[in-house]
């Protein structure tokens, strides 16, 4: 397998061979070329440190401890200390755990050695010394390790809160998908079995009814084709993102002009406030959109509809009456718009009264705080 090296593995490297080559050729002591050839291996060997940094870090460590033995004494020359604190901050950054210590004994090991050993001379201090400046490294290295661990767990979350929220935003367009095609499939098949019937009676007027349905289901490619391009490419700028505002309680009376328009009677009182917050605002709409759609297709006589501020909130309430042989929808519709309402902590009741089929939402103006 390549290994794949970034700029800081050489850049590193190469800066201590170049402390290491001006402190040797300006002082010269005694086996400076063998010391620089120990100091440019090592240098070279401490390029692989991310990948391989235990094997690697306690090889250039012994490389330049064996200093002494064939080149010049550490007394003559720092740069070596310089390697070996690159090695120990190598044996903490890239080894989990605290196996990286195994290169911290490895290293003072070989100093006991010297100093057991080398015919020249060292002072036990010299172990203590190198212990003082190996050791520092590493806790650093330790630290930047744990920052680095850290800042990984939050990018990480950081994806999955990410992921979290475009797979809600999805699915809320989804419903969205769902309230803009059972809305308009259902007002365009009303009206075209009303042109049918008008076709030979009222021509002008099935004619007209068959331009709703032409515009209805414009309409809906419009929205789709909005939505659609929304879940499709994630980088639109906003200019991008439809032609048209969204719905909102402005444009309910042309929601119920359009379910007229098809063939379904409906009694409005329409007193929404002026402005909503956007997410009520739409969902109203939604909601109004979904159960006059479920009136057209499964109700029967006159629907009554009322929206209006009650005691703090945005209430929709619709009724409409049901054939006794009527059969059930799949509730889709009313689950979705169960969501809706859940999602902006209010409430929907639904179902079959004295009065008829019930659908009544009541929607908080102020959201209550969530802790």
């Amino acid at each position: 397998m390549a290994v794949r090296l970034r700029l800081a593995d050489v850049l590193v490297p190469a800066m201590l061979l170049l402390v290491g080559g001006v402190e040797l050729v300006l002082a010269q002591p005694d086996g400076w070329g063998v010391g620089l050839l120990l100091e440019g291996l090592a240098a070279a060997v401490l390029v692989a440190r991310r990948h391989a940094p235990l094997v690697v870090g306690t090889t250039a460590a012994v490389i330049v401890l064996a200093m002494p033995w064939v080149g010049p004494e550490l007394e003559d020359v720092a740069a070596p200390i310089l390697f070996i604190a690159v090695c120990g901050y190598s044996f903490a950054r890239w080894i989990p755990g605290l196996r990286g210590l195994l290169g911290i004994g490895v290293i003072l090991a070989v100093l006991l050695a010297d100093y057991l050993v080398d015919p020249r001379g060292h002072d036990i201090t010299d172990v203590v010394f190198v212990a003082a400046l190996v050791l520092p490294p590493y806790v650093v290295g330790r630290i930047t390790r744990r920052l680095a661990d850290q800042a990984q767990q939050l990018r990480e979350q950081q994806a999955v809160l990410t992921e979290l929220a475009v797979r809600d935003e999805r699915d809320r367009i989804a419903r969205e998908l769902h309230d803009v095609i059972a809305h308009s499939i259902s007002a365009m098949v009303v009206q075209a079995a009303a042109a049918e019937d008008l076709v030979r009676t009222d021509p002008e007027r099935a004619a007209g009814l068959l331009r709703s349905v032409t515009a209805c289901g414009r309409r809906a490619l419009d929205e789709t084709g909005r939505l659609l391009h929304l879940v499709r490419d994630d980088a639109d700028d906003v200019d991008e993102l439809g032609l048209h505002p969204p719905p909102g309680v402005r444009d309910l009376p042309a929601l119920v002009e359009s379910f007229r328009a098809a063939g379904l009677q409906v009694d409005a009182e329409l007193e929404p406030p002026d402005s909503l917050p956007d997410g009520v605002d739409l969902s109203a709409y939604r909601i109004v959109q979904e159960a006059l759609t479920n009136a057209a297709r499964h109700g029967r006589g006159t629907v009554r509809l009322g929206v209006g501020v009650e005691r703090g909130q945005l209430r929709v309430r619709c009724v409409n009456q049901v054939a006794a042989d009527d059969e059930p929808g799949s509730g889709l519709g009313l689950r979705g718009m169960g969501e809706r309402v859940a999602m902006l902590r209010g409430t929907l009741i639904s179902g079959v009264t004295a009065e008829g089929f019930v659908v009544d939402v009541r929607l908080p103006l102020v959201p209550e705080p969530v802790w």
